[in-house]
């Protein structure tokens, strides 16, 4: 008779989830976009201490002022502090890349977890589905669904998060479809575990090692997608403050106010490059880390 094999906790010293932190964070990249990516957090969270301003708040006396120590970032069209538009649109940017990745992620992931493990017919209409999405480049998809929704941030979030199904979807079938011929999943069904137990306890905590690398880098490209859509006028709607609307909005400005696109900009680049430094540095660690099968 078997005898079932302990079960590592997830913050013993030697389970696999602090493995791989240890081995993510020992990269430089790592440190330093952490650090980076923090500090815009921060900054981002910390908008009303920094800024006594109401980033709507229009001063017509005070339209196209340049960086100063007054206005940091200059002002825009209007008269309106850029710097606590920016603040309060990195707040919102944030928000957009992290709920579209979270609607993307935990819908393709659990598409892809019954597509892979229960095949069939199943598995072939979720592959057919998918394919026709995949036959549409996220962006252009996420401006079919928005055709749909109509303008707005919510809709922007739940159109970015549908069009990054499919790459989860796909990535996670793989890896279950691998995972799920593995001796101890067969082991497991002969001792009466059911198809939710080892999914949930087996093949989805191997799958997420690689679905992790996913993730990360998928933020970056959700907040590109989600300034990309409010930069069309899809998104974000004025005058809420949101980078790629301040792009927008500056760009009629840029020969004689170079402030009003050069720092969303700069918000919007510093924020992904630092998010893909960690994204990289974790695709190292998972290709570097050895995990036991089974064992969370």
């Amino acid at each position: 008779m078997m005898s079932a094999e302990p079960r590592t906790s997830p913050f013993h010293m030697d389970s696999p989830g602090l493995r791989l932190l240890r081995q993510t964070f020992r990269s430089r990249s790592a440190q330093l976009g952490s650090l980076l990516l923090l500090i815009l957090i921060l900054a981002c969270a910390a908008a009303p201490l920094l800024s006594n301003k109401d980033p709507n708040e229009m001063d017509p006396s005070n339209t196209l002022q340049p960086p100063s120590l007054k206005y940091p970032m200059g002002t825009d069209g209007i008269g309106r502090d850029a710097f606590a538009r920016f603040l309060y649109g990195g707040q919102l940017s944030l928000r957009v890349g992290l709920v579209a990745m979270a609607i993307g992620a935990v819908f393709g992931i659990l598409l892809g977890l019954v597509s892979g493990y229960f095949g069939g017919w199943l598995d072939m209409f979720i592959s057919w589905l998918t394919d026709i999405l995949l036959a549409f480049p996220d962006i252009l998809l996420a401006l079919a669904i928005l055709a749909i929704l109509g303008p707005g941030i919510i809709n922007a979030m739940v159109a970015v998060g549908i069009a990054f199904i499919p790459s989860f979807m796909r990535l996670t079938r793989s890896s279950v479809l691998a995972i799920r011929e593995m001796s101890y999943i067969e082991a497991t069904r002969a001792l009466g575990g059911s198809h939710l137990q080892i999914l949930w306890t087996h093949i989805l905590p191997n799958a997420m090692r690689t679905l992790l690398v996913l993730v990360t880098l998928g933020i970056g490209s959700s907040i590109l997608a989600g300034a990309a859509l409010s930069f069309l006028g899809l998104g974000a709607q004025p005058p809420t403050p949101e980078w790629g609307a301040m792009l927008n909005a500056g760009q009629k400005f840029v020969r004689q106010a170079w402030w009003l696109t050069v720092f969303p900009g700069l918000g919007i680049f510093l924020t992904i490059l630092a998010i893909n430094l960690v994204g990289d540095a974790i695709s190292d660690a998972v290709a570097g880390t050895v995990v036991m099968p089974g064992k969370r």
